[in-house]
């Protein structure tokens, strides 16, 4: 959870420290930018790669190899100065994060029982995602007061302590014999689906949320400080979303995923049909920001079940396709504004993450009525 949390928050520093970075490097503030997408970009496409080079290695020595990377590159980046040392420093912590996710959720939740392992990843994900509403602020803040070299090298302090448990703690085994090794349930039918409405998720969501500052301001009348608490309490939905589907996931899988899907579209949607008025923009805002979380959770518990391979694969295929959605989203939204206006990037964005939904309640009811002509019943949802 420590590590997961350190990452994140590694990953998203940038964002609160980008004119403070600018101005110390004289470079400008979209090539500091450079330094989120970059990362992005870079997830999206080392992953699988990654995955596959690695699939040999105990996971006890991947995760103490990638927290070590995280070490070093944090302690390199922090000092830095010149444009380049720091570009160089983020790119090998984002080569260590394209590996990890994949790595992480079958290590974590071959640990336990089959039946409790939905909590395993709901725990994993509710520090993934306060990152966001704890380390990026608390980082910001920060670097407003001692300098951006202090926050940035933070992540090397957490990141020790990561690896030094996990190199104490963690069973060396041969990584095909770990308990979470293979899916419960192969399905490469089920798989792709999976990667596709992932997918579509990501690059729905981050073509509205990407411009989510504009769309609060200029649509929604709200002032510069009450954007900034509301922006609070988004990231706080998400880790709740994530608590409480959490909760729920080992009994209703299946639903789980499809279930926040259909609440982000619905959170999107709402933002573009009645954010003009403030109350109505604080309740979509805070349904999407509860099923942010959950999406990418549900996803990668599906990938534990239905992998038809490997699932460290079937992982690392979901982070690096969620990261390229990611990264098409904000440049979808991009290109809309150039033709539209800001309402239009979470209509683009719902419409896309509905396509999701549909692409998942299309596979489920094929799935149902393979099963009855074949005289089985409806498929078990567990």
């Amino acid at each position: 959870m420590l590590a997961a949390f350190t990452f994140n928050t590694a990953e998203n520093l940038p964002i609160g420290l980008l004119e403070l970075i600018a101005a110390s490097l004289r470079v400008s503030v979209p090539a500091v930018g450079l330094l989120v997408t970059g990362y992005g970009v870079t997830v999206a496409v080392a992953s699988v790669p990654l995955a596959h080079v690695m699939r040999g290695v105990a996971r006890r020595h991947v995760l103490t190899t990638l927290l070590a990377a995280l070490v070093v590159s944090s302690v390199v980046a922090a000092p830095a100065t010149s444009y380049g040392l720091l570009l160089a420093a983020r790119l090998l912590t984002a080569l260590a994060q394209a590996l990890f996710w994949a790595v992480l959720g079958p290590v974590a939740v071959g640990l336990f029982a089959p039946g409790v392992r939905g909590r395993v990843l709901g725990a994993l994900s509710v520090a993934g995602s306060l990152a966001l509403v704890l380390g990026v602020p608390a980082g910001t803040w920060l670097g407003h007061r001692a300098g951006w070299p202090v926050p940035i090298a933070v992540p090397a302090a957490l990141g020790l302590v990561s690896l030094v448990t996990i190199a104490a703690l963690l069973p060396t085994s041969r990584p095909d014999e770990e308990q979470a090794a293979y899916g419960t349930r192969p399905d490469a039918r089920r798989f792709a689906t999976v990667l596709a409405a992932g997918t579509l998720s990501a690059t729905g969501a981050f073509t509205g949320f990407t411009y989510i500052v504009k769309f609060l301001g200029e649509v929604s009348g709200f002032e510069q400080d009450t954007v900034s608490v509301l922006l609070v309490v988004f990231g706080v939905a998400c880790p709740a979303g994530v608590t409480v589907t959490g909760a729920v996931l080992d009994r209703f899988p299946q639903a789980a995923l499809t279930t926040a899907v259909a609440v982000q579209a619905v959170g999107m949607l709402g933002l573009y049909a009645v954010g003009t008025e403030p109350v109505a923009a604080v309740v979509f805002l805070v349904l999407m920001g509860g099923a942010l979380g959950p999406v990418f959770m549900t996803a990668q518990n599906a990938m534990l079940h239905c992998a038809p391979g490997r699932t460290d694969l079937a992982l690392a295929a979901n982070s690096g396709s969620c990261n390229a959605g990611i990264a098409a989203g904000a440049a979808l939204g991009g290109l809309v504004l150039r033709f539209a206006d800001v309402r239009d990037t979470f209509l683009t964005g719902g419409l896309l993450t509905a396509g999701g939904c549909a692409v998942l309640l299309g596979a489920e009811g094929v799935a149902s009525r393979g099963c009855c002509v074949a005289g089985q019943g409806p498929p078990d949802k567990a």
